[in-house]
């Protein structure tokens, strides 16, 4: 059985759709960041960054934390959502490096300038705004020449960036006339495993305010 910490977001995300597409038994324990429970130390036990997800495989006796890292995980624990030969296993390997080092920084930071910040900065704001349109424009490319970002097949660089990409109007970046990056965001979303996922946790009943005050906590 695979124990989840987690939380509503992109990166949480990621592990709970990989989780039910893979079938996966797991259980679910939700991390308060409002109440930065992610730095308490019996989490900082399981992640010494204090950032969620973290998973404990307790058949394996194994535990991972950073989303890319567990996502490899388990494609390797189940020989699913990633091709075993080389050509295919690097293409899944770059295009989840690609969501790790730029989709969601620069997403994440567009979010905190525009959203957070106490005091706007526009320069800032359309910086990380613009990046994060280029790396879309970078998307849009590749799913013109192949179904999927390693290809013929729906791997784990698909979900990596699919749960930062299906965010973007949160951050302020619009998909206008990249047809075939919001096509492959619409494909992913009608799949039931996504959205059991983006499900995962159950979002409490908070307004707007404490959710934007759960964001915060996960930048400091």
């Amino acid at each position: 059985m695979i124990e989840l910490y987690t939380a509503a977001t992109p990166n949480g995300h990621k592990i709970s759709v990989a989780l039910e597409e893979l079938g996966l038994p797991y259980t679910v324990r939700p991390i308060d960041l409002s109440a930065d429970e992610q730095k308490q130390p019996w989490f900082l036990a399981i992640n010494p960054n204090g950032r969620i997800p973290a998973i404990i495989d307790r058949e394996a006796g194994l535990t991972v934390f950073e989303s890319g890292a567990i996502l490899v995980y388990l494609a390797e624990k189940t020989g699913r959502l990633m091709p075993a030969d080389p050509q295919g296993r690097y293409a899944t390997l770059q295009w989840l490096m690609f969501q790790m080092g730029g989709v969601g920084p620069m997403m994440g930071q567009a979010n905190v300038f525009a959203r957070y910040a106490p005091e706007k900065i526009p320069f800032a704001i359309e910086r990380y705004r613009r990046e994060s349109r280029r790396l879309f424009g970078v998307l849009d490319a590749r799913l013109a020449e192949q179904p999927w970002l390693a290809g013929q097949i729906y791997t784990i660089a698909d979900i990596a960036n699919w749960c930062w990409v299906r965010t973007h109007r949160w951050s302020g970046v619009d998909l206008d006339g990249l047809d075939h990056l919001a096509g492959w965001v619409d494909r992913i979303g009608q799949r039931p495993a996504a959205q059991r996922g983006v499900a995962v946790p159950p979002r409490p009943d908070k307004s707007v305010e404490q959710f934007q005050d759960d964001a915060r906590k996960m930048l400091v």
